[in-house]
């Protein structure tokens, strides 16, 4: 997905939405600007638009595949939030994140695409990827050596994992042990008004 400069996009969408965006310097950045941020004095269609660019970019997924979400998520029956939120969160990239081995969503969305994930045993090459419930993920063996994947596993170990990923240290891998989900408060964006800008 195209991004262009981070600090103006994240900027833009009011959120820190990129790694380099969340360090202090990007908040002295901000903090110069005198320009009112996050969408304030916009149109409700221009607040939902705003929402539904904020999910993309926190998710990193191209407006295409984006919209196939929804229009998924708006066809299962129940919470229609909870499955946008479960379809997101359940993309191989984002496990890969939510683990805490890589610093970034970039980085970890890279290394999938590179072969480095296996998933299951067997290498898979696309982030989004929808795992599920009794998957282990894991690095390719041939992956483990590699300066990036050195300490992988240690940085797991600190990392505050979703209770919905069971963390196996000692076996260097991770069981997918629930439906994929975060708390709203977590979340970067509003669901509610994303799937609104869909169904006006």
């Amino acid at each position: 997905m195209i991004i262009g400069p981070r600090y103006k996009k994240a900027r833009k969408l009011g959120i820190p939405v990129f790694e380099k965006t969340q360090t202090p310097k990007y908040t002295a950045h901000l903090a110069s600007k005198s320009k009112p941020q996050g969408g304030r004095g916009r149109t409700e269609y221009a607040m939902q638009m705003l929402e539904k660019q904020r999910a993309r970019f926190s998710y990193g997924v191209g407006e295409k595949q984006f919209f196939n979400y929804v229009k998924k998520a708006l066809s299962e029956k129940g919470d229609t939030s909870l499955a946008l939120v479960r379809m997101l969160e359940g993309r191989l990239d984002n496990v890969v994140l939510r683990l805490g081995m890589l610093a970034s969503r970039a980085a970890s969305r890279q290394a999938v695409s590179h072969g480095h994930i296996t998933v299951n045993g067997k290498k898979v090459t696309i982030p989004s990827y929808q795992v599920s419930l009794g998957d282990i993920i894991s690095i390719r063996t041939g992956s483990q050596s590699k300066p990036l994947f050195v300490s992988a596993w240690e940085k797991a170990k600190k990392a505050p994992i979703p209770a919905w990923i069971k963390f196996d240290f000692d076996k260097q891998q991770a069981r997918i042990d629930g439906e994929p989900k975060v708390a709203t408060t977590e979340l970067l964006f509003n669901v509610k008004s994303v799937l609104e800008f869909y169904t006006r």
